[in-house]
């Protein structure tokens, strides 16, 4: 289930705003690599977890965990937005998410209120899978295939 809209900045303190720039940069492949994040921060592992959890509890943070390049895979990805009215948007969201190839969506306050991200291990599974999903949700899929790569590295103000 959705959670309910609310358009106002999370309040983040110092160090949450500290932690989640810190962990943009990424983690080390070691034994314990949140241990070296907090050791470059000046706190306890301990405490860096714990408000890892409460970010993604608060839901600040939608998720934590890797992002792997479907085409240098091998497969491919594309962004994909529906129209869905407001009151089948529950049912239609619960089909796309039952597929695993969807990597996220989440909703927006526009004509296209449902954006989602489509990841396969072969390119032309794209076009099958954007087909079963207007077969099963019964609304028309807009793929919006990458053109071009940029990079954006967010970072909060401390």
């Amino acid at each position: 289930m959705r959670e309910p809209h609310d358009n106002a900045m999370p309040v983040l303190d110092e160090l949450d705003r500290a932690i989640v720039n810190r962990l943009q940069r990424g983690l080390a492949l070691t034994e314990r690599p949140y241990a070296e994040v907090a050791q470059s921060l000046s706190i306890p592992e301990s405490t860096l977890l714990e408000r890892l959890g409460k970010l993604l509890e608060r839901n600040v943070l939608s998720r934590f965990g890797p992002l792997f390049d479907a085409e240098r895979l091998g497969g491919a990805f594309t962004l994909c937005a529906m129209s869905v009215p407001a009151e089948d948007f529950e049912r239609v969201a619960a089909l796309v998410n039952a597929h695993p190839e969807v990597a996220h969506n989440y909703e927006r306050d526009h004509a296209f209120n449902l954006w989602f991200v489509l990841a396969v291990a072969e390119p032309e599974a794209i076009d099958d899978l954007v087909l079963r999903l207007e077969a099963e949700t019964g609304y028309p899929v807009i793929n919006l295939p990458r053109l071009d790569e940029y990079y954006i590295g967010l970072q909060l103000a401390a």
